[in-house]
């Protein structure tokens, strides 16, 4: 994945920070928005947008446009650096193979365990009812 090719096909806008702040909230946009159109990127081959789209189907718009969003600094620019790291970390968990896994036996030796325990169990149980006399 070649991140500067990935980094040009994003699109930001600046916008005002929510909260509190005063005047300086009032007049400084450096709230960073970050969008992203999954459909319409070049970097990813079919498979990968398919992986990409179900991992944002929460995230993404109906137009496939992924939105991210920072207000954490009140640099814009900051702001902006935040919300790009941010969403290339978010890109390289969705392309992220999961692990098959390979299912395990149980021991024997944990297996004989468990059913020496439950005659045990049973044994002491049956010990405390009362004797039959015949």
């Amino acid at each position: 994945m070649d991140v500067e090719l990935l980094k040009s096909e994003l699109s930001y806008k600046f916008v005002r920070s929510s909260g509190s702040g005063g005047q300086h909230v009032n007049k400084v946009s450096s709230k960073a928005e970050l969008y992203f159109n999954l459909q319409e990127s070049a970097i990813f081959n079919v498979d990968e947008k398919l992986k990409l789209s179900e991992f944002f189907k929460n995230r993404l718009s109906k137009n496939h446009i992924l939105v991210l969003t920072c207000d954490e600094s009140r640099s814009q620019f900051r702001n902006k650096a935040i919300v790009t790291e941010r969403f290339l970390e978010l890109i390289e968990e969705g392309l992220k193979e999961e692990k098959e896994r390979k299912p395990t036996k149980i021991p024997k030796s944990i297996k004989g365990k468990r059913l020496n325990n439950k005659r045990k169990n049973s044994e002491r149980k049956a010990s405390r009812k009362k004797p039959e006399i015949d």
